[in-house]
């Protein structure tokens, strides 16, 4: 019991405290705007560059595609949700390649497999009808350090950025992701 009354006057006083400076200095507890040019993986920053193989042995960078929206999809073909979501995928990509946007002509999509087996990778591909072009793997599965530089811990996941590598949105998918891009469209 002396213990518990304890822990609460302690949880009383942190909370209070931590009020008491959120408001004598809310600088250091408000949300951080990301500077110009500062790469990172939130909304308003440069994307990091992503240097993978395509299942041809291409090396295809992210940064190639500037000039583009480009939807950077993290997937597997042993993933059912992504496996899912490719329709989606495939639809947007028709509608939406070929236009005009505030900052970007175009739409691509930047496929990053988890896979660890090519022929599998391939097959989901074409079986899935994924026309676009940037298909890449480190063929490392679960261990790619793609997941550590761009911070997720599941897929389907993806990070949508502009012509400029900058990101505009983060996990959207579905209708979701559509009514982005209309929103950028000129």
């Amino acid at each position: 019991m002396k213990i518990a009354c304890h822990i609460i006057l302690a949880t009383i006083f942190l909370l209070s405290f931590g009020t008491k400076e959120a408001k004598a200095q809310p600088e250091l507890f408000a949300a951080k705007e990301p500077e110009k040019g500062e790469i990172g993986i939130h909304i308003g920053q440069q994307a990091p560059d992503l240097m993978l193989e395509s299942p041809d042995g291409e090396m295809i960078s992210l940064s190639s595609l500037r000039g583009k929206i480009v939807l950077i999809d993290f997937w597997a073909a042993w993933c059912p949700p992504c496996r899912r979501e490719n329709p989606n995928l495939v639809k947007l990509y028709h509608k939406y390649k070929d236009r005009e946007f505030v900052n970007g002509t175009g739409f691509t999509i930047y496929s990053v497999s988890l896979d660890r087996k090519v022929e599998e990778w391939t097959a989901a591909i074409e079986m899935d009808s994924l026309e676009w072009k940037s298909h890449v793997s480190d063929l490392k599965g679960r261990e790619s350090p793609t997941m550590a530089e761009y911070e997720f811990r599941s897929i389907p996941f993806n990070t949508l950025i502009d012509g400029d590598g900058i990101i505009l949105a983060v996990g959207e998918r579905g209708s979701a992701l559509e009514a982005k891009l209309n929103t950028i469209l000129k």
